[in-house]
């Protein structure tokens, strides 16, 4: 089926969801300058060592790891205004493939992992050298015949999203492994997130998807932040015509599985 290359899909703001979208842009036009001045100021440092001092290749990569963390911050504002405007019904869809889109996530959630894996990790592209460095890092990768081509017509900030919530989840909470799995049914396409942490007790499933919600007394190694991720990427995966479903059991891992529309049909 032939479709345009971009789509924008709207529904009327009302109620709850309009006052909390309208938060959430305060909330980032409040931050948008102090952030920018902290990405300016390690930038000039970096940039012009001539002016300021040369830096040592260590203080150059904090440095730079600074960097890449405040620019992050902008995509952590941006993501929670990509929640809001999918519980407003608006989404932007274009044509991508969907395992580059995953590949970027990937790479863009283990900047949260400390380490020299984490550095060595953001100076390859997707290829041979890279899936052996992850594999020695405990991250799997199980691709579908013919998964290079695969393309969506999708909202693809709010996939990645919801990939990236999810890869960062089981990098937090695994032991030693990660694992991965992309699989096409027909026109929609699933993938599972496995780690071999300590596991969900089922009756607490549902929970760990409820913003503001921490589940302490489960098995889960104790989390910070405002339990946002999952429940974020729950709204998101509907909002796409998708789902999460959760598998799990105390002291035995856990498996969140996305399944989406490879296309996703709008009125």
């Amino acid at each position: 089926m032939n479709a345009p290359k971009d789509r924008r899909t709207e529904a009327p703001a009302a109620g709850a969801g309009f006052f909390q979208e309208i938060s959430i842009e305060f909330l980032i036009h409040e931050l948008k300058d102090p952030i920018a001045i902290i990405e300016t100021g390690l930038r000039t440092v970096l940039e012009k060592q001539d002016k300021y001092g040369p830096l040592t290749s260590k203080q150059a990569n904090t440095l730079m790891r600074s960097l890449r963390n405040t620019r992050k911050a902008w995509g952590i504002l941006n993501d929670l205004l990509e929640v809001g405007r999918s519980e407003s019904g608006c989404l932007v869809c274009r044509r991508f493939r969907a395992l580059a889109s995953l590949q970027q996530a990937l790479k863009d959630a283990l900047e949260t992992v400390t380490g020299p894996a984490c550095e060595a990790i953001g100076q390859y592209q997707i290829d041979a050298e890279l899936i052996a460095l992850l594999n020695r890092n405990g991250i799997f990768l199980h691709l579908p015949a013919g998964a290079a081509a695969v393309e969506m017509f999708q909202d693809e900030t709010k996939f990645r999203q919801i990939a990236g919530n999810l890869f960062k989840n089981a990098l937090h909470h695994r032991r030693q492994r990660m694992d991965v799995h992309m699989e096409i049914r027909g026109d929609r396409m699933t993938v599972a997130v496995v780690d071999d942490g300590p596991g969900i007790e089922p009756d607490h499933h549902e929970l760990i998807f409820k913003r503001y919600t921490q589940i302490k007394e489960c098995a889960l190694v104790e989390r910070k932040g405002h339990g946002l991720g999952l429940a974020g990427s729950l709204i998101l995966a509907r909002s796409l015509g998708g789902d999460i479903e959760v598998s799990s059991r105390r002291g035995e891992g856990a498996t969140f599985r996305l399944t989406l529309p490879l296309q996703l049909e709008r009125p």
